[in-house]
């Protein structure tokens, strides 16, 4: 079966994984996440794409990011990929490839996800019994987001900017967004819509892309699955 194009429009965040090959590592020692990240913030600079939220773990990586332009995410991302994995096989003295096929995106309702995405983000390596709270982990946005660590990769979206009228504020409330887990029907659907590219929303966000594409994308929303017995059990 034909691999579906990427849905990729300006100003629409996406939510990014991209997986080390068979699941293996991607970063091998602690010296390598600040190369990867400084790499990250030099390509969203060079291909105009803004950075919201990421967490780099062992073995893949998630980010929220918002491009300015139709192909932004795909260059950087392209441009990225073939950087580390240079890096990678000099640094470590191996060949191959590191990651595992395309990354996996999609497109991220602001009105009803963003937020909820970010956190999901977040909150990977507590999912993973890494630490027991995403202010301990090092290497993820939260400690930009929510705490005083400056992170200049990072830029705010409005719906983080909408948190507060203040700094403190928004930092403040977006905290108290971890005081609930997410519940697992929105882990799962998070999950599944970005590793098979789907378009994560609701039917008007999903009608206002359709819109904006100019053609159907009935396979990316798979509405079915939405409304399935599986999801409707939950």
């Amino acid at each position: 079966m034909p691999r579906q194009p990427r849905v990729n429009l300006p100003n629409v965040p996406q939510h990014i994984i991209q997986r080390g090959n068979n699941r293996h590592i991607c970063f091998y020692q602690n010296s390598d996440y600040p190369v990867y990240l400084d790499k990250l913030k030099e390509y969203a600079q060079k291909y105009d794409v803004q950075i919201h939220a990421f967490v780099l773990m062992t073995n893949h990586v998630h980010l929220l990011m918002t491009p300015k332009t139709e192909q932004g995410i795909s260059q950087l991302m392209q441009s990225l990929g073939r950087f580390y994995v240079r890096y990678i096989n000099n640094h470590y003295n191996r060949t191959g490839t590191l990651w595992e096929g395309r990354y996996k995106a999609a497109l991220v309702d602001t009105e009803h996800y963003f937020l909820k995405v970010s956190k999901y983000i977040e909150l990977n390596p507590v999912r993973a019994k890494m630490v027991k709270h995403p202010a301990s982990y090092p290497w993820s946005s939260y400690q930009g987001n929510a705490l005083d660590k400056e992170i200049r990769l990072l830029t705010p979206h409005a719906c983080y900017i909408n948190l507060g009228n203040t700094q403190e504020k928004r930092k403040a409330n977006y905290r108290a967004l971890f005081n609930d887990e997410i519940d697992q029907y929105s882990i799962q659907q998070i999950r599944e819509f970005t590793n098979k590219s789907w378009v994560l929303g609701s039917d008007k966000f999903l009608k206002q892309i359709e819109e904006q594409l100019g053609r159907d994308i009935s396979i990316a929303k798979h509405g079915g699955d939405r409304r399935s017995q599986e999801f409707k059990g939950k």
